[in-house]
């Protein structure tokens, strides 16, 4: 009974992840405690597990990174990557982007060209951030250090079998693997729509939110004699009156006092608001508009925003700023701006004061669109000194010459004293989400492990495949991770599925190595839907995609890389 209550718990955690009202963090935590009061995993196992070495090298490295993602290079590239030819430039970008990748943080490199891909007027951003994002995680999967995912199996690899991956041992799949589905990304990236900013149909569309003061001279008087029926590039969707919505909103509907009027618009036609008297836009008063300066922004996969609306937060004294539009992906957001529970991806249009830029949790919540506003980057020298460290510690660990923990830590301790970056920023920056998650997942995994529940999994799969071979069997245990990636975060399908293609691995009496590496490549096979990862929800509000334009993309590119995986890797790694 006791293997099937396990198994039955971890069903209940995948349910939770999968339906999105319980962050993984807690889940993952909650569940560790509970096989550790039920006896399934002893207190010196789990503290273990949060001390592993390689969890521990994940962690220093997303540290390093903080420092890396703030070269003036990533931003040299982002503004000559994309001269000459269309075509030409879509795959420069992509080319770069996955060289990058294998190397620096993904986030880091899609944030520090998406700011340059929104900004720009050449080429429409809607054909060119599907594929920087699809580029970052093909180039993620070519090294160890690429993605975190790589990190994260090799974690769970030097739990189970005690030897850590090679740094380049992703790579003899990984590269070819990244050569085959960027040709066919690049043929789909045509299929990509074509959003113009300039295309006077498709304006880039802003929720906005308005109260009318009770002394408003508006009050009182028609939608038309206020004149609210031609403004230019922006529209009077619907009204919010004590509590209930009127929409649509007719020519003769008479302003009430505390009306919330409901407008969709352009980002540079919110000023058109400054003329209408007792009109404040969500805490601005319309009429100094003019003066404030306008900022787009991102909400960030890390940001503390996530799940929160904006009257759950005193924004305006957390960032000297406030929120006079939403936007998300192409869909019109229903209801009062404040009252919108934020998601990541999502885009603000803030109107900032003069403060806003010494804000130091900026980095954390947000990614930059436009505006004047830019993050401070690293000097020409310090910039030379982290890139180079950086080369010189994964040279030196690829060499076996000093380990990846012990490099990183070096470095870590050099950038610190050079003051490129402080005690204050690692404090602010740390992945303690991602530590929790790992550190309790080993726990779970151990715990499936002492309770019979992964020896049960096994014999199920041995069951399912034996009349077919590990072949067979290999391809259930990427397919099953690919399942887990599409539908919760990589790193958590990571970890639910590599205790399962362990044990598959010893049920057929095969090397486990193919399977590893099934569940690292399984768990970056996430195209067909923006959500399961950072940064397609970084591009998906900036492109206005649809889910459609994800899946419309993301098939061909999945099945592409699925079939390039399962063909390749027993070849470099056999059974």
């Amino acid at each position: 009974m006791i293997p099937w209550a396990v198994l039955f718990s971890i069903t209940i955690l995948l349910a939770l992840l999968i339906s999105g009202r319980v962050k993984p963090a807690i889940a993952f935590v909650t569940l560790a405690a509970i096989f550790l009061l039920l006896g399934f995993v002893d207190t010196a196992t789990l503290l273990t597990q949060y001390t592993n070495p390689a969890l521990a090298t994940l962690l220093l490295l997303l540290l390093v990174s903080l420092a890396l993602e703030r070269s003036p290079l990533l931003d040299w590239l982002s503004r000559h990557l994309l001269k000459g030819h269309p075509r030409l430039a879509t795959a420069r970008l992509m080319g770069i982007t996955a060289i990058l990748s294998a190397f620096l943080n993904n986030t880091a490199v899609v944030a520090a060209f998406l700011g340059a891909i929104s900004r720009q007027q050449r080429i429409a951003p809607s054909r060119l951030l599907i594929p920087l994002s699809y580029a970052s995680v093909l180039g993620g999967i070519t090294t160890l250090v690429g993605t975190s995912t790589n990190l994260v199996v090799n974690s769970f690899n030097l739990s189970a079998s005690g030897s850590e991956l090679g740094m380049f041992q992703f790579s003899l799949v990984g590269i070819p693997v990244a050569l085959i589905t960027l040709c066919v990304l690049m043929w789909r990236a045509n299929a990509l729509p074509h959003h113009q900013l300039e295309d006077t149909n498709e304006k880039l569309s802003y929720f906005l939110a308005a109260d009318l003061e009770p002394d408003s001279t508006m009050i009182g008087k028609t939608i038309e004699k206020n004149g609210l029926r031609s403004l230019e590039g922006l529209y009077l969707l619907e009204i919010e009156r004590h509590g209930r919505l009127i929409s649509p909103v007719a020519p003769d509907e008479q302003l009430q006092a505390y009306d919330t009027l409901v407008f969709t618009g352009e980002v540079g036609k919110v000023q058109a608001l400054q003329r209408f008297p007792g009109l404040h836009l969500f805490g601005h008063q319309a009429d100094n508009l003019l003066a404030t300066n306008l900022v787009e922004v991102v909400i960030s996969h890390e940001s503390e925003l996530s799940g929160k609306t904006l009257q759950d937060v005193d924004f305006r004294s957390m960032f000297s700023a406030g929120v006079v539009g939403i936007r998300r992906g192409e869909k019109r957001l229903e209801g009062q701006l404040g009252k919108i529970p934020l998601r990541v991806g999502d885009c603000l249009l803030l109107a900032v004061s003069a403060d806003f830029r010494q804000h130091r949790n900026l980095d954390r919540n947000f990614h930059l669109l436009s505006g004047s506003f830019t993050r401070p980057q690293l000097r020409n020298r310090e910039s030379l000194l982290s890139l180079g460290g950086f080369a010189a510690v994964i040279a030196l660990a690829t060499a076996n010459v000093l380990p990846l923990f012990h490099g990183l830590l070096v470095l870590l301790g050099g950038l610190l004293l050079m003051k490129v970056i402080s005690l204050a920023e690692l404090r602010r920056r740390f992945p303690f989400e991602l530590w929790l998650i790992i550190g309790s997942a080993l726990a779970i995994a151990q715990a499936l492990e002492n309770s019979g529940a992964a020896g049960l999994l096994a014999t199920g799969m041995q069951g399912l495949f034996s009349g077919y071979g590990v072949y067979a069997a290999f391809i259930g245990c990427y397919l099953l991770t690919l399942l887990l990636t599409e539908t919760v975060t990589n790193n958590a399908a990571a970890a639910l599925a590599f205790p399962i293609a362990w044990r598959t691995a010893h049920a057929f009496g095969a090397d486990p190595l193919p399977f590893v590496m099934a569940v690292a490549y399984g768990a970056s096979a996430c195209f067909l839907i923006p959500f399961g990862y950072q940064t397609h929800l970084m591009v998906y509000s900036p492109g206005r995609y649809r889910i459609t334009d994800f899946l419309k993309i993301g098939l061909p590119v999945s099945l592409t890389y699925s079939a390039a995986v399962l063909l390749i890797t027993p070849l470099v790694f056999p059974f």
